[in-house]
């Protein structure tokens, strides 16, 4: 048997795997560890196997992780999140569509410090949803809002999916979150356009809310003010070079904490919960990444990803129609796989196709994540509206999935300027 039919045989067994909701992480993990093991030797695969896991739990670039996930906690638990979207109210609530426009700008803030689509979605659905329905809006405008506005959470930084992406690529990490800044802005203001455009043709879909003073509107600022101050310090400190993304994690970590606690706005079970969230959803991340670079060291003994890229680079097609072929790949897989399974399964197999396309890495990296960002609202899956889903259980998966409808578009939309567009995602990198 070929090293090549070895490869491609182990990746159809991952993939069915997946399909009966196994843990990714172990799965990865355990199909990488049997298929070196087969391809090389029993004793190399178990010396492989402790070198990788020692690498990734001891790895100082992964520290990122829980730093940034604890900052997104303890900013939720502390009403930060709760503080935007009243800013967002009282300024554009009074319009028709105001309360689900206020809902992306809310989720576009919360994600500037939080990096985590699922904790953007769920977040914003408590807090948002009971508004909107006071207000009379329609269920699948303001479910659909609230699961597509969530998917920001992966696109404006700090991200999780770039953090990844940059361990797994070896590319940096601040200039992926800084690729991922003008695009994450693109895409909120297309979300609002496909509201207001919404709104326009059927006003019945979102009553105006009650009108408000300057003086509020002005006194509301203050709202956003945190928002403001921890994102502009960690991108802000991260783009001119004053700190690594590390250390801008535990910057605004505890800038974030020191906030909450001098607000009074934190109690001790909330600070309980939010430890225990973090260390939840880090060690998630953490068996993830483990498994991912088993089967990726697995796929690098069999060259199926190097041979792919040779084999792709020589098609008699030019490079945007092989571009065309990997983004559909992922917008089917994103339909049936978790956004960071989809990362650790595909990144190892075209991100060689696309360095021997010559395409730009951190530019392949926002396009990626834009591309499973699409994958978190889309049917069978669907992550965040089922996030959605379990905040209002009476709103039937049907008028939710209905709801992000008019959304996939634009995101389309926006994959689609930054595919011509390319500087959109590469011009605050190329001044760092």
């Amino acid at each position: 048997m070929s090293l090549m039919t070895i490869g491609i045989i182990g990746i159809a067994i991952l993939i069915i795997f997946l399909f009966s909701n196994m843990p990714v992480g172990f799965v990865m993990g355990f199909l990488g560890f049997l298929g070196f093991s087969y391809v090389r030797s029993w004793e190399a695969g178990m010396s492989l196997l402790i070198r990788d896991v020692f690498d990734v739990f001891t790895s100082y670039g992964l520290t990122v992780v829980p730093l940034f996930v604890f900052m997104g906690q303890v900013a939720f638990y502390a009403g930060i999140s709760r503080r935007l979207y009243d800013s967002a109210f009282v300024l554009i609530g009074n319009r028709p569509g105001g309360l689900a426009i206020a809902t992306v700008g809310a989720c576009a803030g919360f994600s500037a410090i939080s990096g985590s689509t699922n904790a953007t979605a769920a977040t914003m659905a408590t807090v948002t949803l009971p508004e909107m329905r006071r207000y009379n809006y329609d269920l699948g405008l303001a479910t659909g809002t609230v699961a597509a506005a969530g998917s920001l959470g992966i696109l404006i930084p700090p991200s999780v999916i770039f953090i990844v992406y940059g361990i797994l690529t070896e590319q940096s990490i601040g200039k992926l979150f800084a690729a991922g800044v003008l695009p994450g802005l693109l895409l909120s203001v297309l979300f609002v356009a496909t509201i207001y455009i919404r709104v326009r043709r059927n006003p019945s879909l979102a009553p105006a809310g009650p009108p408000t003073q300057s003086k509020e509107k002005f006194k509301s600022l203050l709202g956003v003010l945190e928002t403001l101050v921890l994102f502009g310090l960690v991108m802000g400190g991260i783009f001119f070079g004053i700190f690594t993304p590390t250390e801008a994690a535990a910057i605004g970590a505890f800038l974030t904490l020191l906030m909450a606690v001098t607000r009074r706005q934190l109690s001790w079970g909330d600070f309980i919960r939010s430890l225990a969230d973090t260390t939840r959803i880090s060690c998630m991340v953490m068996v993830i990444v483990t498994g991912a670079i088993l089967f990726g060291h697995f796929l690098a003994v069999t060259r199926l990803p190097y041979d792919l890229a040779g084999w792709v680079s020589q098609l008699p097609l030019p490079g945007y129609a092989i571009m065309g072929i990997i983004i559909l790949v992922y917008l089917v897989g994103g339909c049936f796989m978790d956004a960071l399974a989809m990362i650790m399964l595909t990144v190892p197999i075209f991100f060689p196709v696309a360095q021997a396309l010559h395409y730009d890495p951190i530019w392949f990296g926002v396009i990626i994540v834009l591309i499973t960002e699409m994958g978190v609202i889309t049917p069978p899956v669907g992550v965040n509206v089922y996030v959605v889903y379990g905040v209002v259980k009476d709103v039937p998966l049907e008028t939710i999935f209905k709801g992000v409808l008019p959304m996939l578009l634009a995101l389309l939309l926006c994959n689609l300027l930054l595919l011509i567009f390319p500087q959109i995602a590469l011009f605050l990198p190329s001044l760092m």
